[in-house]
């Protein structure tokens, strides 16, 4: 079997430009338009453009770290690029779908990789309503924000905000306060994966509030409605053993 088409892209770093040079002059490097697997040099936040580059072609993505954290992201090594690939596991996600809704303007729809927050654009502490599959469950939420992310992005914004880190395959959404003020003690939930969310914005004009989904902002928000967008799925290729669903339990051991 011949080995797939590769292209090979890299973050705007001095380890990442030489490791894409090193990779293309071994292996060659085709048209990210036609390659088979994407090849990713840098750390998760190229990861996370990369994804949101090639959403709608269903690619695989393969990540090396040549970037910070590298969370998404295998070991860096140049030898056996082609059999890592093929003895490489795949783990498919679904990014959350956002419908933000602003005074007199037309709904802003985006997708989340990561998460979708909600976060004051003011001095004024929010309030939000919080509605699930259109049941009232949480009246009035005061806070500087609140974040919904899925398993993946468990491990980012949200473990940032003290929100439970989520295993891939359990179906659960987190949804995570940030710098509750009222309720002092309510510190989230965590949802079943098909529900819709909608989060209602209480005094918007005294209390204004931005809807971002990963890379899109949306500012004065009403109303934002979060699902998950099972019509829409992302492949991620990792080394044996080292798999993104193993690295999220790893992660909730780390002290």
């Amino acid at each position: 079997m011949s080995a797939p088409r590769l292209a090979i892209l890299a973050a705007q770093n001095e380890a990442a430009r030489a490791a894409q040079e090193a990779l293309a002059a071994r292996y060659g490097a085709a048209d990210p338009d036609t390659a088979e697997v994407v090849v990713a040099l840098g750390g998760d936040g190229f990861m996370l453009e990369t994804l949101h580059r090639f959403l709608h072609r269903g690619v695989p993505v393969y990540g090396m770290n040549r970037g910070s954290v590298g969370f998404l992201m295998n070991d860096w090594r140049e030898d056996d690029l082609p059999a890592r690939i093929a003895a490489a596991q795949a783990s498919t996600l679904h990014p959350l779908r956002m419908r933000a809704f602003r005074n007199g303007a037309a709904p802003v729809q985006a997708l989340a990789i990561n998460e979708v927050s909600l976060l004051r654009e003011s001095r004024q502490a929010a309030k939000v309503r919080i509605l699930v599959d259109g049941k009232q469950r949480l009246e009035e939420l005061i806070c500087d924000g609140i974040l919904i992310s899925t398993p993946a992005g468990s491990t980012a914004y949200n473990l940032s905000a003290h929100g439970p880190i989520v295993p891939l395959g359990a179906n659960l959404l987190p949804l995570t306060p940030i710098s509750a003020f009222r309720p002092r003690r309510w510190r989230g939930a965590l949802l079943p994966a098909d529900v819709e969310v909608v989060f209602e914005i209480l005094e918007p004009d005294k209390r204004p509030v931005a809807a971002v989904a990963d890379y899109t902002e949306v500012r004065d928000v009403r109303r934002v409605e979060v699902r998950e967008a099972r019509d829409v799925s992302l492949t991620l290729l990792f080394d044996p053993d080292h798999g993104l669903s193993e690295r999220i339990i790893a992660e909730q051991f780390t002290v």
